[in-house]
């Protein structure tokens, strides 16, 4: 019903920057929030950033100052620009959307494909 196709994933150096994208399409009658989450290999899986439908942002403490996350509400969009990548970053990506997808239905999560950024170090 709801689909998320991410984008933007690489390997860069320490320092560098890589702008991931999530584009979501379907049935989509309203979206309540926006974020992204990463795994790295043997570790669980964390919250990196969200927006609200309203425009809220929160970032986790190891990302605050380096990552940006914005949203083309028209286009259904959500980025995550990261800036002055470390090596602990490396880690698969996940888009997150909250949807409902028609006005009776409650709002329920998506989940993206994952995009794996890795920074050498």
């Amino acid at each position: 019903q709801v689909q998320l196709v991410e984008s933007g994933g690489g390997l860069v150096q320490t320092g560098g920057s890589l702008r991931l994208s999530c584009a979501a399409s379907g049935s989509i009658f309203s979206i309540n929030a926006m974020g992204w989450y990463r795994q790295a290999p043997g570790k669980p899986r964390e919250l990196v950033a969200k927006i609200t439908s309203g425009g809220n942002t929160n970032y986790a403490d190891s990302v605050k100052g380096r990552f940006t996350i914005s949203r083309d509400s028209v286009q259904n969009t959500v980025y995550l620009q990261m800036n002055s990548l470390k090596f602990e970053d490396t880690a698969v990506y996940y888009c997150n959307v909250v949807v409902q997808i028609s006005y009776s239905s409650s709002y329920f999560p998506y989940w993206g494909q994952g995009t794996q950024v890795t920074v050498s170090s």
